[in-house]
C-alpha cells in the first residue's frame, strides 16, 4: 500500500463513514461491480459544500473529476472478478435498461485548486506546491531527448488492462455489464494500440505492452505492472516516456457519466492526465520532471483539439511514476463512453503526443 498524506487518510475515513450512512447507494454500487468504498466515493461526487458549510446535493457536480478504478488506491477486495484464469469474455450485449448514460462536456473550472496553463488547459493542484512554482515548471522542457531511430523511446502499457467500454453510443446502461474484458478489441488495449500507431508516424519507436495485470486478481495490479515496466526498461534503456493508459469510472445519481467533446461532427472521449506529487514518503523525488511533460502534453492536446482535456490532476499519488522522469497516467474517457469514442480520443492525443516528442528530438 502506497503512503498518503494524513489529510487523505482523514478524507478516506469520512468517505467510508458517509458511504455507510448512504447504504442504499453503496449497495447499488456494489451490485454494479464497485466496492462500498468506490460507491461512497461516487456519491461524494454529487456533494458540494455551500457557503454556509452545509453539504448541498447537485445532480452532476463539476468536481467529479475522477472517482474510478484508475484513480483510487488499491485496497483488498476492491473488485471481484472470476478466479477462472481463462480469458474474460466481453459481456453479452442486452437491451436491459438499468439507468442512463449522460454525455457531459467538462469545460473550464474555477476555484482555488485550479490554474490555467499558458498554452491552454488547466491543472487541478491538490498539493501544497505553490502555483507559481508549478507554472515555472510548466515553462520548462523535460531534460531527456527523443531519438528518431529504431531504438524504443516510448512505452505504452496498462496497469488495469481489462478495463472496457460500452459497445456503442447509447443513452442507457445495463447494471450487469461488467466493463471488464480481456478482449483487446473492446478494452483499453485498443486505445493504446491506436496511440502507438499515431506516435510512430512521427518517427518515434514505441513499445506497446499488453500484459494483463488486473486479472484474475485486481489487488496488486500496480505491483505487477511495476515489475513489467522495470523489465522492459532494463531491456530497452533508450525508453524515456512511460504512459499508463486507463479509463475512468464516473457515476452520479445512478447514471453513468461519459465525458465527451464533439470533434468534426464525431464524439471523442475527454481525457485526463494524472501527474503524481511526492510528499517525501513515496520515493519519487523527481516528480516535477514528470509534471513538466504532463503540462507539455496538456497544452498540445488543447492546441490541437480544444476542449479535449479535463484538468491535469496533480496530487499526492505514485502509480509507479518514480521509474522514469517521463512517467504519466492518462485516463481516456470513462466506462460510460463507447469504444469508438475512446479510440477516437486515442487517435487525437496520440497525434499530439507525437508532435510533442518530435519537438524534443
Amino acid at each position: 500500500m502506497r503512503n498518503r498524506r494524513r489529510t487523505d487518510k482523514v478524507q478516506t475515513v469520512w468517505m467510508i463513514t458517509l458511504g455507510i450512512l448512504l447504504s442504499p447507494a453503496v449497495a447499488s454500487g456494489v451490485i454494479k461491480g464497485l466496492s462500498g468504498f468506490e460507491a461512497a466515493a461516487n456519491m461524494l461526487s454529487e456533494i458540494k459544500v455551500g457557503d454556509s458549510g452545509t453539504p448541498e446535493i447537485e445532480k452532476y457536480s463539476t468536481e467529479m473529476l475522477s472517482y474510478g478504478f484508475g484513480w483510487n488506491e488499491e485496497t483488498e477486495n476492491v473488485i471481484s472478478l472470476s478466479m477462472d484464469k481463462g480469458p474474460v469474455p466481453y459481456p453479452e450485449i442486452t437491451q436491459v435498461r438499468s439507468g442512463n448514460v449522460i454525455r457531459e462536456t467538462y469545460g473550464r473550472y474555477s476555484g482555488d485548486q485550479y490554474f490555467d496553463l499558458e498554452g491552454g488547459g488547466q491543472v487541478r493542484n491538490c498539493t501544497d506546491e505553490p502555483v507559481n512554482v508549478l507554472l515555472a515548471q510548466s515553462r520548462l522542457k523535460p531534460e531527456f531527448e527523443i531519438m528518431l531511430n529504431s531504438q524504443p523511446q516510448v512505452l505504452i502499457m496498462h496497469t488495469h488492462t481489462t478495463e472496457s467500454f460500452e459497445p456503442f453510443e447509447r443513452n442507457y446502461y445495463d447494471a450487469s455489464f461488467s466493463y471488464r474484458s480481456s478482449d483487446e478489441t473492446m478494452n483499453i488495449v485498443s486505445v493504446g494500440a491506436i496511440m502507438k500507431n499515431q506516435i510512430e508516424k512521427y518517427g518515434i519507436s514505441v513499445i506497446h505492452d499488453t500484459t494483463i495485470h488486473d486479472y484474475p486478481s485486481y489487488e496488486g495490479s500496480y505491483e505487477r505492472s511495476a515489475e513489467t515496466v522495470k523489465k522492459i526498461l532494463s531491456e530497452n534503456p533508450s525508453i524515456k516516456v512511460v504512459l499508463d493508459i486507463h479509463r475512468d469510472a464516473m457515476e452520479a445519481s445512478g447514471d453513468l457519466i461519459a465525458p465527451v467533446i464533439n470533434v468534426d461532427g464525431k464524439n471523442s472521449a475527454q481525457v485526463m492526465i494524472i501527474s503524481g506529487c511526492d510528499d517525501g514518503t513515496m520515493g519519487m523525488p523527481e516528480y516535477l520532471k514528470n509534471f513538466r511533460l504532463a503540462t507539455l502534453f496538456q497544452q498540445q492536446f488543447e492546441h490541437d483539439t480544444p476542449g479535449i482535456t479535463r484538468p491535469i490532476l496533480f496530487d499526492y499519488r505514485n502509480y509507479n511514476q518514480e521509474l522514469t522522469t517521463g512517467s504519466l497516467l492518462i485516463e481516456v474517457g470513462s466506462h460510460g463512453n463507447s469504444i469508438d469514442e475512446v479510440c477516437y480520443a486515442g487517435e487525437l492525443i496520440g497525434n499530439s503526443i507525437g508532435k510533442v516528442l518530435q519537438g524534443l528530438a
